[in-house]
């Protein structure tokens, strides 16, 4: 009876424990790492992304600005330079010559 005893104890023993700590185990393994995970990955994600947006940000920023800004003021500064010279030379020289285009016939 004993012998029997012990084997079922053993066989009853091996089962519930395996099933209770498999249990155990994968509830405690879920929260633990569920919590443990949140938390370091917010920590490090924002840690790493806020030095790396700032560092890549920057960079591409002032990169991105430097050659838009050459562009952008190379051409409008060539168009504004040129409509506004243009202008302003085709009046100072149509006044001028019609000055001296003046001033000739009236010296006559």
């Amino acid at each position: 009876l004993s012998i029997y005893l012990s084997i079922y104890l053993s066989i009853y023993l091996s089962i519930y424990l395996s099933i209770y700590l498999s249990i155990y185990l994968s509830i405690y393994l879920s929260i633990y790492l569920s919590i443990y995970l949140s938390i370091y990955l917010s920590i490090y994600l924002s840690i790493y992304l806020s030095i790396y947006l700032s560092i890549y940000l920057s960079i591409y920023l002032s990169i991105y600005l430097s050659i838009y800004l050459s562009i952008y003021l190379s051409i409008y500064l060539s168009i504004y330079l040129s409509i506004y010279l243009s202008i302003y030379l085709s009046i100072y020289l149509s006044i001028y010559y019609l000055s001296i285009y003046v001033s000739t016939h009236l010296s006559i």
